[in-house]
């Protein structure tokens, strides 16, 4: 109970800082390219902790809304921000969409995704993957980070399989599961075969392989859901996962 209390009030307090985002773009206090305040005044002008501030931050940042310059700051980010489908994502995490639920979506779509980028994907795409595989490896070592460069990689895959509604879908789910993902991530002891699989994806995706990169990310998704299974086992979600409907053939 006291854990499900905590998971609310992150989430509230996240939302707290997407809002306040929201409302200073609509309002042009804000724009593309902006500087946001210093963490410290930013955090009091909020009212909230500088490390609920964090959170949001990271949220934000990793669905593409804000980029963080190490050394320099935080800005708005110089393309339209997905506010959109950010909210609808944190409006599913709020209702309780199950986990297996939106690893079920994530198979569906991201193996289907991978195929198509395979296929479609520029030059243009090649080199995004690539620079974000980069930052993951350099960022191995810090999750918050790490997280924001893996969601990017996962996004220009959808974005390189030339269909913005499948593209669409696809960001819906990963907003939803962006709590859950930071909290395994923070406490993820082995990011390396995150970061190898990642790599096999790009590769086949590079390649022009639509079945490898098919099959590199099933293998990928399913080896996350197992980690976020083992994470949440204490919470019950082995026991979801054991009552979750058979599929039926028709």
């Amino acid at each position: 109970m006291q854990a499900d209390n905590a998971n609310n009030l992150e989430t509230q307090l996240t939302s707290q800082v997407v809002n306040y985002i929201r409302a200073k773009i609509e309002d042009g206090t804000l724009k593309p390219g902006d500087r946001i305040p210093p963490e410290r005044e930013f955090a009091k002008e909020l009212k909230i902790s500088r490390a609920s501030l964090r959170m949001g931050i990271g949220y934000l940042a990793a669905m593409g809304v804000m980029k963080v310059r190490h050394g320099v700051g935080t800005f708005i980010e110089d393309g339209p921000a997905e506010f959109g489908r950010s909210s609808l994502g944190l409006m599913g995490a709020l209702h309780g969409f199950k986990a297996w639920q939106m690893f079920e979506v994530r198979k569906l779509l991201e193996t289907s995704l991978a195929a198509l980028a395979a296929e479609r994907g520029s030059e243009e795409h090649f080199t995004i993957l690539a620079e974000e595989v980069a930052e993951m490896y350099a960022t191995i070592d810090d999750p918050a980070q790490y997280l924001i460069h893996d969601v990017r990689f996962h996004r220009t895959i959808a974005q390189a399989s030339g269909n913005p509604i499948l593209a669409a879908l696809m960001e819906t789910v990963s907003t939803a599961l962006y709590e859950e993902r930071r909290k395994t991530a923070e406490r993820a002891k082995d990011r390396k075969s995150s970061l190898d699989a990642h790599r096999e994806i790009y590769r086949a995706i590079r390649t022009g392989n639509p079945l490898e990169a098919r099959a590199a990310m099933e293998r990928h998704l399913h080896s996350a859901e197992s980690e976020l299974a083992a994470e949440q086992s204490g919470r019950g979600y082995r026991k979801r996962r054991e009552r979750k409907p058979k599929l039926v053939s028709v």
